[in-house]
């Protein structure tokens, strides 16, 4: 019985030293955490133009948005692409529709354009696959709250490109990634 209440109490002040020793650590991971956390952002981007020549004739479903820490997010879903997506994205003055060349009104102090080389209809029989209208928002996306995007707008897709703005809050550095059949579109916080 003695031999098992010196264990007993071995087992007690052992647990009361680990847990002694489990609070620097955790306060060293929360100290990680913070370091994590306050990481500068990706600064290798850049606003120059970006494009891929690629082109496919599947065509694009939807176009999405999100909010990350660093930057805001695009991503345009072309299910079943095979192969790179092409693109056209660049900062312009003004944004106007294709073939018609009609400007259309962006909010924000910055307006980059982007082109993908994937239509927003199905080319065997004309049937659209993306719901936008022309000079209209982009359907189911709404940038309120985010910090770099404003707005978004619809161009036109012809010829098998898809082309549409978004308004941002100042010329910002960006980047396109592909994953998968997703073209993706980061524009950062900050220069």
């Amino acid at each position: 019985m003695r031999m098992t209440g010196t264990a007993a109490m071995v087992l007690v002040l052992a647990g009361a030293s680990l847990a002694g020793a489990a609070m620097p650590a955790s306060a060293a991971s929360r100290q990680a955490d913070e370091v994590v956390a306050t990481t500068a952002c990706p600064t290798s981007w850049n606003t120059k133009d970006k494009s891929l020549g690629n082109s496919t004739i599947t065509p694009l479903r939807n176009i999405t948005t999100s909010k990350h820490r660093c930057y805001d997010r695009l991503v345009v879903d072309v299910p079943n692409a095979t192969g790179k997506i092409g693109y056209h994205v660049g900062y312009v003055k003004e944004f106007t529709q294709q073939h018609s060349g009609e400007p259309i009104k962006v909010k924000g102090s910055a307006i980059l354009a982007i082109v993908v080389n994937a239509p927003s209809y199905d080319t065997s029989n004309g049937k659209t696959t993306y719901p936008a209208k022309g000079k209209k928002s982009l359907p189911g996306v709404n940038v309120t709250g985010y910090k770099t995007f404003r707005d978004t707008k619809f161009g036109a897709s012809v010829e098998g490109q898809t082309q549409f703005a978004l308004g941002l809050r100042s010329k910002l550095p960006y980047r396109i990634t592909q994953s998968g059949d997703k073209l993706i579109v980061d524009v950062a916080h900050t220069r």
